[in-house]
Order: C-alpha cells, then structure tokens, then sequence
C-alpha cells in the first residue's frame, strides 16, 4: 500500500504567489475600470454642461431686439433708452423676446434683459476660479445693467469671447453699441462665441458657436 503524499512548502508557495498574482491584476484592472469610468462620466457631465450653456444662450441672443416704442419725453437721453444691445469682447448686455414664465399669473412678458460675463457668485467656496454668470431681469425698466437675478450658466470658464458680424463690412467687430447714433436701429446679423475651458484631462479647449439674430433691425414705433 502506498502512503498518501501531501504538496511541499515549494509547491504551496507557488499556489500561493499565482494567486496572489491575479488577484493583483484583478485589482488593478477593476481600477483602471473604474477609473476610466470615472474620466468618461466627468467628460460626459462637462460636455453636456457646454452644449446646456450655448443652447441657452443661441436661444436668448437669437431672440435679441431694440425697440423704438419708448416715452421719448421719459428717456431723452439715447444711453437710457430701456431696450438696447452692448456688445463688447468680455460681455455682453441686450434685451430679449425669450423670457419664459416660471409661474402662474406672473406679472412677466417674453421681454426681458439678459448679461453675460465673467465673474465669481458672492459666497462662492471656489476662490480663484470663474464662471460663465448669468444676469435675467424681467422687468425691462430704466437702467439695462441694474436688476435682477444672477446664476452660474457654466462653471469653471478661463475666457469668453464675443465677436459681431457686420454684414455691411462682410467682417467680425470686438464691440456693438446700439447706444452710439450709427447703430442705434441694428443689431448684428450674427454673433460668435467662443468659451475656453479645461477638458477632462486638464487641458484648456476653445468651444465656438455662431448665432443668427432673427430681428436684425429696430422695431420702429407707429404713432
């Protein structure tokens, strides 16, 4: 009869490095696993929060507009006159048809006052860093650059840029001022922006839009 024969120390410690071998590289695989879903949902979540920002924003300045039906006797002066479009570089000021009421039995229109720029929230917890804000009043009144509510439209922005097609040049302006007598009853056909922004890995993208402004001329009063 032959005498049973168990494993040597040898054979059991090589059992046990295989084993502990692809547990390493089960690990580091659910890892990596992990970590690229991660990279591919924080992607996901920035994309979709620029692609939110410019629907927005085509929306509101492709609904841009100047009035001419004003009390003149109220607003004398050009520069007050409560609907306008102040374009620069950094920012950009206008009124327009594309206000939507929240609530019922709201005392609101479509008109409203739109500013976009950029800036950090009072209360922000992120020093240093800045956002796309943005400023609604729906109350169109005296002064365009005071009133209402601000919000964060897209977090995290390094640099925006406004640019405005002159159709008469056949070329992109840094500024439009309906406020200045040569403008006062046009509005540019189409504005560029551009949004520069970290992507999910770090590195600083420029994101660009154009959008078409359907009321390229003033709405002219009828007395």
């Amino acid at each position: 009869m032959r005498d049973a024969r168990g494993f040597t120390l040898m054979e059991v410690m090589v059992a046990v490095g295989i084993t502990a071998f692809m547990g390493a590289i089960v690990a580091i695989s659910f890892t990596t696993t992990l970590k690229t879903r991660e990279e591919v949902m924080n992607a996901s979540d920035r994309y979709r929060e620029i692609r939110a920002a410019f629907s927005r924003m085509e929306r509101e300045i492709g609904s841009a507009f100047v009035s001419d039906r004003y009390d003149a006797e109220r607003y004398r002066d050009q520069n007050d006159r409560p609907t306008n479009f102040i374009g620069e570089r950094d920012r950009l000021l206008f009124t327009s048809f594309a206000h939507q009421r929240l609530y019922q039995n709201a005392k609101e229109s479509d008109q409203m006052v739109v500013e976009y720029r950029l800036g950090t929230l009072p209360g922000s917890k992120k020093a240093g860093r800045q956002d796309l804000i943005r400023r609604e009043n729906p109350i169109v009144q005296d002064r365009m650059d005071r009133g209402g509510t601000e919000d964060v439209l897209m977090e995290d922005v390094k640099k925006i840029q406004f640019e405005y097609w002159d159709s008469t040049k056949k070329e992109w302006d840094d500024e439009w001022d309906t406020r200045r007598v040569e403008r006062k009853s046009i509005l540019p056909t189409r504005v560029r922006v551009s949004i520069w922004a970290l992507d999910e890995n770090g590195k600083e993208v420029r994101y660009t839009t154009q959008i078409r402004i359907m009321l390229n001329t003033e709405i002219p009063r009828y007395d």
